[in-house]
């Protein structure tokens, strides 16, 4: 029983995010690339959704820190790593230029997708091929907790 009380939760905490994508126009591509357009239409809003973000990730990262165990049981699992690698960097600099590309993270991917957006799905299935080849081919380079 406790187990779908976490997972009716995580679904829940998944649609206030995409709802959360859709209020804020983060879904839209062009609100991302204007933000990135620092010399032309540039739309600052993407600073303060950002900072929005940091804000209540920082506040759950406080109370999960002041937990032993997760909501509805088992462990948690919090990163302990901070060295900067490699292989993170690499992935930053991809995860950067794509977005910069396409407009899109995954997160806003997903929910454009949702909206029947055809760049969204060219987007996602790109991603979903990267991710294939990634773990295929690059398994040795995970970062484990």
């Amino acid at each position: 029983m406790r187990k779908h009380f976490g997972l009716l939760s995580q679904y829940l905490i998944g649609v206030l995010f995409g709802f959360g994508l859709l209020v804020s126009g983060m879904s839209n591509p062009q609100k991302i690339l204007n933000f990135l357009d620092i010399t032309g239409s540039w739309d600052p809003s993407l600073m303060f959704v950002m900072g929005g973000a940091v804000i209540v990730g920082l506040a759950g990262f406080y109370v999960v820190s002041q937990r032993s165990e997760a909501f509805f049981g088992g462990a948690l699992h919090i990163p302990t790593r901070r060295d900067i690698t490699k292989p993170l960097l690499m992935g930053s600099f991809i995860f950067g230029a794509g977005w910069g590309i396409a407009g899109f993270c995954p997160g806003p991917a997903l929910v454009s997708l949702g909206s029947g957006q055809l760049k969204a799905l060219v987007f996602v299935i790109a991603m979903l091929i990267g991710m294939t080849i990634c773990e295929r081919f690059f398994t040795g380079h995970k970062n484990p907790a």
